[in-house]
Formats: structure tokens, C-alpha cells, sequence
């Protein structure tokens, strides 16, 4: 059975990767992201709009009338120390991460309600349980992002299932400068247990699962999908 979804940053990275997913199993997949051309493509069950989530005024009446899940892959990573952070910095990080899904989700309410089946998956990272410098900003607004989670997990239950996803590095463009180089790539697998970096893949698979029928007695979990980052200590 074709269901709905919608996925937002989906023309990139992990958004790619699961709205791939889910077309390559024959669902309907509707993309909003704010560096796209509007296109419809994979033999019409893709539909691409040009989009921000943040803007209030968004136009979302593309939107089908029922959705059975929504994935806001959107997100930033904005690494510095704590005393060069500006106010801006904070704002924009909560605009990206909180604002737009408050946004997309307030936008997508109608139509989830319709569904007998919908879920919810948003993005979060390992920094915010695991304390690491240089990520007070992202790992705040983030941090905002699980408390979304929760709250609307429990306000929406049983229509609705909500989760989050909170992944570590991965090889996506948002993470480019952090992965340039052999070097930097070599730190970043031996940083983690697991002995390598993320790849969109592998946090597209959680979200997928988190959306399918097949997580339908999960609801209000932050998943780590982050190489043991996030638990396992390495000696």
C-alpha cells in the first residue's frame, strides 16, 4: 500500500537518502527544501517544491490531503567556542532545528490526522546527551528539538507517533568541512566505537523504520544512531 510522506531538506544527504527509500518502495514522497527547483520525478512519486520552513508565510498548499509521516531533515552545524558565539548564532540554530519543524508540523497537522497511521520523525545529535565542546549552540537548539519530541509524543498519542533521531558525524554536504581531508576523515572513525563516521544511509534506515508500521508501539524515543558515540566509552 502507497502511503504519503513528507520529508523536509530532501534533496540532500540524509533527506535524500530516506525519501530514496521510501520512493524505491513505492510510496508518494513530497520534498520541501529551500535550495530545490519544483519537479515532480521517479515516475511521479516524487514531488519537489521550493520551500523554507522557517518562513512563516510558507506556501504549503501542495501539500496531499493526507500524509501518514513527516521526516524534518533540516538542520546545521555551527562548531565554535562558546565566546564567539553571538546571540544570532543561537537564533539562527533554533530557526533551522526548532522553528521550521514547528512550522512544517503545524503546517502538516491537517492532513496526519486524516492518516490511521502517521508518524513524525525529527532530528537531533549525540551532543546533546554527551557533553561536547564547541556545540553549545546546535546541541541548545537541538536540545529544544527532543523536548518537541516528547511533549507532542505525548499530546498527540495514539494518532500521531513522534520520535527523534539523534545521530553523530556523517558524511553528508552539512558536514563537509569537517570530513575535507583524509586526516579528518581517520579522526572522525576513531572517534567513534564502531571505528567509522556515519553515512546517510545508516541514519536514513532509522528514520524509515521509525515511520513504517513496523515501529507502531514506538512513540516519544530519541533513537541514537551515532556509532555507540553516544554510550560506549573508548579505552
Amino acid at each position: 500500500m502507497a502511503n504519503n510522506y513528507l520529508v523536509i531538506g530532501g534533496t540532500t544527504g540524509i533527506g535524500k537518502a530516506l525519501a530514496d527509500r521510501l520512493t524505491d518502495e513505492g510510496h508518494h514522497v513530497f520534498v520541501a527544501s529551500r535550495s530545490a527547483e519544483d519537479r515532480v520525478d521517479s515516475g511521479g512519486r516524487l514531488t519537489v517544491k521550493n520551500i523554507d520552513a522557517t518562513d512563516p508565510d510558507a506556501d504549503w498548499s501542495f501539500l496531499p490531503e493526507n500524509l501518514d509521516g513527516v521526516a524534518y531533515c533540516a538542520g546545521s552545524i555551527n562548531l565554535k567556542p562558546f565566546h564567539r558565539l553571538k546571540t544570532s548564532d543561537f537564533e539562527d540554530d533554533f530557526k533551522v532545528n526548532l522553528i521550521g519543524a514547528v512550522h512544517t508540523l503545524q503546517a502538516a497537522l491537517p492532513a496526519l490526522k486524516k492518516s490511521d497511521r502517521a508518524s513524525v520523525v525529527l532530528f537531533s545529535t549525540v551532543a546533546v546527551r554527551r557533553g561536547m565542546g564547541f556545540h553549545t549552540s546546535v546541541a541548545s537548539a537541538k536540545g529544544a528539538v527532543e523536548g518537541l519530541v516528547h511533549s507532542l509524543s505525548a499530546e498527540w498519542a495514539p494518532k500521531v507517533r513522534v520520535n527523534g533521531v539523534a545521530l553523530s558525524l556523517t558524511d553528508t554536504p552539512m558536514a563537509e568541512r569537517l570530513l575535507s581531508t583524509d586526516s579528518k576523515k581517520e579522526a572522525g572513525n576513531e572517534r567513534h566505537p564502531l571505528k567509522r563516521f556515519g553515512q546517510p544511509r545508516d541514519v536514513a534506515e532509522a528514520a524509515f523504520f521509525l515511520l513504517s508500521d513496523k515501529a507502531d508501539w514506538i512513540t516519544g524515543q530519541i533513537l541514537g544512531v551515532d556509532g555507540g558515540m553516544s554510550t560506549v566509552q573508548n579505552i
